[in-house]
């Protein structure tokens, strides 16, 4: 756990350090883009088009509410697009995985959705792995490792709140002051009152 966390620090400070030395230099600094991505249900299923629904069924977001991780390539960014309307996703940071996992976080044991309350059940399913606590699961998820699929496919999804609060507007995009879409990082604020 203490070289993970050195490992986040240093990551961060890099970024940092890029940062300021673009803009010494009068350059820009381009952050690499982002592997992780959480996705989340906000519209119910009544009228759904089979593309969406399919999208929908494919990230395990079965209700509304429900919430997911989701690794970002162009193939899961066009299914995004397709079921744009009916979710909302961003880019999570270390915190936010970090509470889901501890608050939100159940596991799949032989089919059953079982709390994550105790490091055994962890390592017995993905100690294979080299995923035998809770913060090993936390980095691999947060850095898409290369056990990410089978460490995803173990967590049981989200079942989140509604906001407190409440949404803004469900059937208007993120942008138009709505709450559907990408909301790229803007994610963490929304996760903080669903959890």
């Amino acid at each position: 756990a203490e070289k993970f966390v050195r490992e986040y620090r240093v990551k961060e400070r890099d970024e940092v350090r890029l940062h300021r030395q673009a803009r010494k230099s009068g350059n820009f600094y381009v952050p690499a883009q982002p592997k992780l991505a959480f996705v989340a249900r906000i519209r119910g299923i009544n009228g759904v088009h089979p593309k969406p629904r399919k999208v929908m069924q494919l990230f395990r977001l079965r209700q509304i509410n429900n919430g997911t991780f989701v690794k970002l390539n162009k193939a899961t960014i066009n299914m995004l697009r397709i079921a744009e309307p009916f979710i909302v996703w961003g880019y999570p940071n270390l915190k936010s995985v970090r509470d889901l996992l501890y608050k939100r976080g159940y596991g799949k044991v032989d089919g059953k959705r079982i709390a994550l309350t105790d490091n055994k059940i962890i390592e017995q399913v993905l100690g294979k792995y080299n995923i035998i606590c809770m913060e090993d699961l936390i980095h691999e998820i947060f850095t898409v490792g290369p056990n990410f699929k089978v460490a995803n496919n173990f967590l049981w999804h989200f079942k989140l709140n509604t906001p407190t609060g409440g949404w803004r507007k469900k059937n208007n995009h993120f942008v138009d002051g709505g709450d559907y879409g990408c909301r790229d990082d803007k994610i963490n604020n929304l996760l903080k009152r669903m959890i």
